[in-house]
Formats: C-alpha cells, structure tokens, sequence
C-alpha cells in the first residue's frame, strides 16, 4: 500500500514539535505534509516563515481550490477551517469545532474520506481533545493513526484523547516521529503491520 498525505495536528506547545518534525524530514520526502496548528484569530503573520526556516519542505498556507502538491508542507490559514477536496484545499468559515478554527477533526476527517487507506494521520501535542475523532475516522479508513507519546508532549490530552479513544497504530516520542514517517514512506507499509 501507497501512502499519499500526513495530515497533523496540535495545538498547545506546538510550534516546538512542528519544527521538530519538520526540521527531521528529509528533503526529498515525497508526500504533502498538511497541518492544522490551533492558534488565535489575531495571532500574527510569520509562522509559516519561522517553520520553513528549519524545514527541508516548502511551508506555505494553502489557498482556497489550491492544489495539493508533493513534498510540500502546508499549514491552515489562522481563522479558517482546512479541508481536502479532489485532491485540492478548500477554506471555510464555518462555525468552531471542538471551539477551534481550524479544526482538527475537520480537516482529517476531510483527508480520511477523500485519500482512504492511503492517509496517514499525526496528533501531537495538545491540551484539549480535537483530532481524536478525526484520527479515529482516518484509522476507519484504513489509514495509519500516529500519536506522539504523551510523556513527550509539552501537554499530553491531545495525545491521550486519541489513544484513549481507539487503537493507535504507534506511539512514539516527538524526536522519533520523523524518522518513522522517512522510512515508512521509503519502504511501503510493512513497518506498521499491528
């Protein structure tokens, strides 16, 4: 089996673990990389900058009917839900899920139905419970479902909602998430066989 996208989410502490996982990604890793970072309506311009800075992959925030590209990393715009659609980005303003916008949720469950088994969903950390039910769809789905331990999260209850909600595929700590998804990505989805 072909995976196709890594779709992440975090909220609280997650500027750290981003650059963590993105500084530890090879350049010629060849899937999207998609996240949705929880953050505030006013929070500032800059962070896509701040990321790509420490990053082998493009960071940019994708526009609305965007095509999703390999090797490429987005992040949600501030403000905006992120979904996939045919294999494009779709913005919405939406109401809040889970009080946040973007969602989590809305955008795995997004890419579980449009990408299917070929998906591999990421939660890391965070102090509430979004991206637990998306992350069970993305599973459902037949794709991987990847949690960052959570005695390695700056805030373990987004860690913890997802593993305490299903069967995750692996629980690994921040530093080995990178490599895992190098090499799961370079040799098919033997690794992950549970």
């Amino acid at each position: 089996m072909a995976f196709e996208i890594v779709v992440v989410g975090t909220s609280s502490g997650g500027l750290k673990a981003l650059q963590s996982l993105l500084s530890g990604l090879p350049a010629e890793f060849p899937l999207p990389l998609v996240i949705v970072q929880h953050r505030g309506r006013d929070s500032g311009p800059g962070l896509c900058e701040f990321l790509d800075q420490g990053s082998s992959l493009a960071v940019s925030e994708p526009e609305d009917k965007e095509i999703i590209l390999p090797g490429h990393a987005y992040r949600a715009p501030r403000d905006y839900h992120l979904l996939i659609e045919e294999r494009c980005f779709a913005l919405s303003t939406e109401p809040p899920v889970a009080f946040a916008r973007p969602s989590i949720d809305v955008l795995f469950e997004s890419a579980a139905d449009e990408y299917k088994e070929h998906a591999i969903g990421v939660i890391l950390t965070g102090a509430n419970r979004d991206g637990a039910r998306g992350l069970a769809r993305i599973k459902g789905n037949g794709g991987l479902a990847l949690v960052e331990d959570p005695a390695s999260a700056a805030f373990r209850e987004m860690p913890e909602a997802a593993i305490d909600l299903m069967d995750v595929d692996q629980i690994l700590p921040l530093e080995e998430i990178a490599p895992f998804l190098a090499k799961l990505v370079s040799s098919g989805a033997e690794l992950y066989a549970t």
